[in-house]
């Protein structure tokens, strides 16, 4: 099974995720063993973004990492155990906002796909850009 970068290639929907992981950095951390979740926003969650947004941030690879660390989770968190909880901390060190009334909620991103499994982990496919705390664009 491919890990969770191969994962996201292979789906077609993450080319800008993909580009922004390898850019920061962090594809050798989501090609390790994990296990990891990763919250992954698609393409078009990415275009959804204030115009030159993602260009500004693949250019402030600081800012970029933080944003990207704040969509992965440590261990693997499949569906079900995501919707018994109300928050998880992520690997930037923030805390999301999990809400399971009326389909999952990642702050204010909804779980479009859950569970794509990858040898080291688990993507949940969102419709939004998560931001933490600390950044604002």
């Amino acid at each position: 099974m491919p890990d969770l970068v191969d994962t996201a290639i292979n789906a077609g929907t993450f080319s800008t995720l993909v580009a922004a992981v390898t850019t920061a950095g962090l594809a050798d951390t989501l090609k390790s063993p994990g296990p990891f979740t990763v919250f992954a926003p698609t393409d078009e969650a990415f275009s959804k973004l204030p115009s030159g947004t993602v260009e500004a941030l693949l250019e402030d690879i600081l800012t970029l990492r933080k944003i990207l660390e704040y969509h992965v989770v440590a261990g693997e968190l499949a569906a079900p155990e995501i919707t018994n909880q109300n928050s998880a901390t992520t690997v930037e060190g923030s805390t999301l906002k999990i809400s399971s009334n009326g389909g999952v909620k990642v702050n204010d991103a909804t779980v479009v796909t859950a569970n794509v499994e990858a040898d080291n982990g688990i993507i949940h496919v969102i419709d939004a850009v998560l931001l933490p705390p600390s950044v604002s664009l």
